[in-house]
């Protein structure tokens, strides 16, 4: 487990960042990993809403650790996003990640900011990021700041402070989801000390424009869940209105079923 958490850790870096493509069930998550994927993340947005529940709520705990297990068996270095945590308390936090690393996850997502719309207290999340640290030393945290997010007033300097706050409590990544200005990407990469995680949006920069920018991770957040329900959406609508030409690309019944894993769950 050391090595794989190692190898993951390494291919973080500026040039070509990592592409950390986030998965919502097993077959999403197989699917990525039969098509060359070597690390993979979950998505909240998609595990709470597969399961009904609403994102960022702290709603999902069980239902992401499921998902951890299930995913246990795939080729793959799994960092999970935890929310905020799924508690207020640090001890309960890191107890709840323990978990997840004794399942083989590599790595967590951590974020301040709240369902109601505004940050967490900084000192609150610095203690939650120490109290995993302290529990699993090499698992890697990616300390998450919504500042651009939720369109906070002025938000680098809140950005590098939550940043340095984070990295003090041993986060070993810090994202900051929001931004497609490769400008300011370039000041984060300069003044924060840690592999910058920046989130893809259609019509922003590629992965050559944010690896030059400094940017060593790139998630694809809930992207592939959305993309993933609008094309079931528009299949259904075209048998209901006009029927359907050959879908290109479409995996066939039996590629999905190879999928499973042998034996079930």
């Amino acid at each position: 487990m050391t090595n794989r958490r190692a190898e993951f850790r390494a291919l973080h870096h500026a040039g070509r960042p990592l592409l950390l493509p986030n998965a919502w069930d097993h077959a999403s998550a197989a699917a990525l990993a039969a098509r060359g994927h070597r690390a993979i993340g979950t998505t909240s947005l998609g595990v709470a809403a597969a399961a009904g529940r609403p994102d960022g709520t702290g709603a999902t705990a069980a239902e992401t650790l499921a998902l951890a297990r299930r995913l246990r068996t795939l080729p793959v270095l799994l960092s999970v996003d935890v929310e905020a945590g799924f508690s207020a308390d640090p001890a309960a936090v890191a107890e709840y990640v323990t978990e997840l690393a004794g399942l083989g996850v590599v790595g967590i997502n951590l974020e301040d900011g709240r369902a109601d719309g505004t940050l967490a207290d900084r000192a609150d999340v610095a203690d939650k990021v120490a109290a995993v640290k302290a529990a699993v030393p090499d698992l890697f945290v990616n300390a998450r700041t919504d500042t651009w997010w939720l369109g906070v007033d002025d938000p680098l300097p809140q950005t590098l402070a939550r940043a340095g706050a984070y990295q003090a409590a041993g986060a070993d990544g810090i994202f900051v989801p929001g931004i497609v200005d490769l400008a300011t990407l370039r000041v984060l990469t300069q003044r924060i000390d840690a592999p910058l995680n920046a989130l893809y949006q259609p019509a922003g920069p590629g992965l050559d424009d944010l690896g030059r920018a400094g940017v060593a991770r790139v998630s694809t957040g809930s992207l592939l869940f959305r993309a993933a329900l609008a094309a079931a959406v528009a299949v259904a609508d075209g048998v209901r209105d006009d029927g359907l030409a050959v879908l290109d690309g479409l995996p066939s019944y039996a590629e999905v079923q190879g999928l499973a894993p042998a034996g079930g769950d």
